[in-house]
């Protein structure tokens, strides 16, 4: 049997090794009184050991205790009903009032006969590497600023063709046609090639084709004079016009009726305009952007687009990539929609955490960037921490594609183009019963626009309202 001054020799041995430790250790009794607290306890939490002794863990504040707050006794405290609690990261108020980041973990302590006399926790200071996260992320913005063109963003080699492309047609006046899926920035590319042209100190007119009415598109096009129609009651400059010298961005030119593309085809070949109801030939300077979301030569195939208007168009064409196509440029978009979102709410968030990029890495993106910023804007409504959680993103980003949309008991379940499958009017048609007839609520669901939604409402003939 060990003698008393050996005994006292490996008590004093091991007190100085734990005073010795980089993590903040502390022991509670049995009635949850501290009692011990070394060093790096007192460096993490500001209390010396002469205060905290006696007192209850209660003295930390910790932000995350069993996802309750701490409770009054340590006989209603979970740590005895688990026997020891998961790491996990939290904050605890310091002394001085700031809070510190840390791992914090916790046991039972039981004698030989198994019963309870005491608990052991451990916290480990992150502050440090929060700190160097916080340097990196900043250094990810700064390589973010050296991969972008104006407000499109990426370092994938898909991009930088991408931004080849769009210096290369800045330097010419040629039809340009760019083609994508929704949310992948056709807009901001048409934009960025606008600004680095000759044509910069002059108008951008941007016209969405699928907007308006063949009437109304043509009037909105081309103008009209006064008595041309019912309700022309003074003379109209259309956009052309109004674009004179600059640049006219058509997007969705796939939706262009026969009679808008024969006029936008004379445009292409002769650059000049007649008004609605007038016989006047008026000669424009303007260089023409398309857009379409849609495979046009696919709709030249099925007859629903003129083969040399296709052509006119697509004197230059630009394909931009899917987000699933250049993952490696998400950190880089993610970064870029906090920033934005810190500035515009006044919130502090840092980034999303391992578990929580993990998550965004992983998930399809039918909606491409501009799911990816609603995203972060929903995140936003929810953070309370400095870093976004997983349970801090829509649903349809923790389900990771792995699960249909929609699920419920009564309602048919819809798979969407996150399921690698593409919108069907079917599918629609079953997502708007699910979801009420909310147009609102389907395009969450699939990732789009509720603009876009109602487009294809509009492509298919599908009513706004629910008919029945």
């Amino acid at each position: 049997m060990p003698s008393k001054t050996h005994q006292i020799w490996n008590t004093q041995f091991i007190s100085h090794i734990i005073d010795s430790m980089a993590d903040g250790v502390f022991t509670l009794d049995d009635q949850g009184h501290i009692t011990s607290w070394n060093y790096a306890m007192e460096r993490i939490s500001g209390y010396p050991a002469d205060e905290a002794l006696g007192k209850t863990c209660q003295l930390l504040q910790c932000s995350r205790c069993f996802g309750k707050q701490c409770p009054a006794s340590i006989k209603k405290c979970a740590i005895l009903e688990h026997g020891n609690a998961e790491a996990k990261e939290c904050l605890l108020k310091h002394k001085d009032g700031h809070t510190v980041p840390l791992i914090k973990n916790a046991s039972v302590v039981r004698d030989d006969d198994e019963n309870i006399i005491g608990v052991v926790e451990t916290l480990t200071d992150l502050t440090e590497l929060n700190q160097a996260r916080r340097e990196a992320e900043q250094a990810l913005l700064r390589l973010g600023e050296m991969h972008r063109m104006d407000k499109i963003i990426g370092k994938s080699h898909e991009m930088q063709k991408v931004f080849t492309a769009i210096n290369a047609a800045a330097m010419s006046d040629a039809t340009i046609l760019i083609q994508g899926e929704s949310g992948t920035g056709k807009e901001l590319v048409a934009g960025a090639m606008h600004y680095r042209s000759e044509r910069a100190n002059y108008p951008l007119i941007t016209v969405n084709c699928s907007a308006l009415s063949e009437s109304l598109l043509e009037s909105e096009l081309f103008g009209h004079i006064k008595g041309a129609y019912t309700g022309a009651t003074h003379d109209r400059t259309g956009r052309f016009e109004e674009a004179d010298g600059g640049t006219v961005f058509l997007d969705e030119i796939g939706e262009l009726s026969p009679l808008i593309q024969v006029k936008l085809l004379r445009v292409l070949q002769q650059r000049e305009i007649e008004r609605v109801g007038e016989s006047k030939k008026r000669k424009i300077n303007i260089r023409v952007i398309a857009a379409t979301h849609q495979d046009l030569y696919n709709r030249v195939r099925e007859g629903h687009f003129r083969e040399d208007l296709y052509y006119r168009l697509k004197v230059f064409p630009i394909q931009l990539p899917p987000l699933w196509k250049r993952k490696e440029d998400i950190p880089l978009l993610v970064g870029h929609f906090i920033e934005k979102q810190n500035k515009k709410t006044g919130k502090k968030i840092i980034g999303p955490s391992q578990h929580a990029m993990r998550m965004l890495m992983d998930h399809n993106w039918p909606g491409n960037v501009r799911e990816v910023e609603n995203a972060i804007e929903h995140a936003f409504v929810l953070c309370t921490n400095d870093k976004i959680d997983c349970d801090d993103l829509p649903v349809e980003i923790r389900q990771s594609g792995s699960q249909p949309l929609f699920q419920g008991n009564s309602k048919p379940s819809v798979k969407t183009r996150s399921a690698g499958r593409k919108l069907s009017r079917e599918n629609l048609l079953e997502l708007l019963e699910a979801c009420d007839w909310n147009k609102a609520e389907v395009a969450r669901q699939i990732g789009l626009s509720r603009t876009a939604v109602w487009k294809y409402m509009k492509k298919w003939d599908i009513p706004l309202k629910n008919p029945v």
